[in-house]
């Protein structure tokens, strides 16, 4: 896997040995689980429309960047309540901004 940019994008090579380039939404440190964890998207759409988003474990000293599953229901429930917040924080400011 390589490295991430300054654009915080990576690209990996999937199975059939096609490039793909992921953007890096956020990264964070979880002080239940002491571990890393990035989200990121390839920005394609699942069949209802939505982004694709997914996450991972990794180490921010790890050079070249290592992405590992996440392994447990409560480390899911920590990521998806993030972006829950993200969500509602966002739908707030575009509100406030009309």
């Amino acid at each position: 896997m390589n490295n991430m940019n300054k654009e915080n994008t990576f690209k990996v090579i999937d199975k059939n040995g096609k490039e793909i380039e992921f953007e890096v939404l956020f990264t964070f440190e979880s002080d239940e689980t002491k571990k890393n964890y990035m989200v990121y998207t390839d920005n394609t759409k699942d069949e209802n429309g939505n982004v694709r988003v997914y996450a991972s474990v990794f180490n921010p000293e790890a050079e070249p960047l290592e992405l590992l599953p996440v392994e447990t229901e409560r480390e899911w429930k920590i990521i998806e309540t993030i972006l829950q917040s993200i969500e509602e924080e966002s739908k707030k400011n575009s509100e406030e901004n009309k």
